[in-house]
């Protein structure tokens, strides 16, 4: 299981560097194909808002990668969970204020990590 919870947290990673990317770098062009729903004519001004998002979501994806990388399977769980819950939340209130997409894309992935990290740690 904790196997599965690591592949998890790896996908969550990398889904929050594609957002770094999109946010920080690509803001005003792939960005536009994405946010379909975003009025075309705001990309432009909100641009460094977008890398300011983009910065923090590459702090959840370093978080998420530094969990991976720790020896004690213990602090990793627990380091893991932390990361996580941060986009779970993130995810949730996206959720809410923003778009219900947000929930499937962000936060029901880190909540699946979350049940698997949590089964693994107490099953143990």
């Amino acid at each position: 299981m904790l196997l599965i919870a690591k592949i998890i947290t790896a996908l969550v990673a990398i889904l929050h560097l594609y957002f770094l990317w999109l946010e920080m770098f690509a803001w005003t062009t792939k960005a536009r194909k994405v946010f379909k729903n975003f009025p075309q004519d705001l990309f432009e001004p909100t641009k460094s808002m977008a890398a300011n998002q983009g910065l923090y979501n590459g702090f959840l994806a370093a978080g998420l990668i530094w969990s991976l990388l720790i020896q004690d399977s213990v602090w990793q769980i627990y380091i893991a969970l932390f990361f996580l819950s941060c986009v779970a939340v993130a995810g949730i209130y996206g959720a809410m204020s923003v778009s219900k997409k947000i929930f499937t894309i962000q936060a029901m992935p880190a909540l699946i990590g979350i049940v698997l990290l949590l089964a693994t740690l107490y099953s143990s």
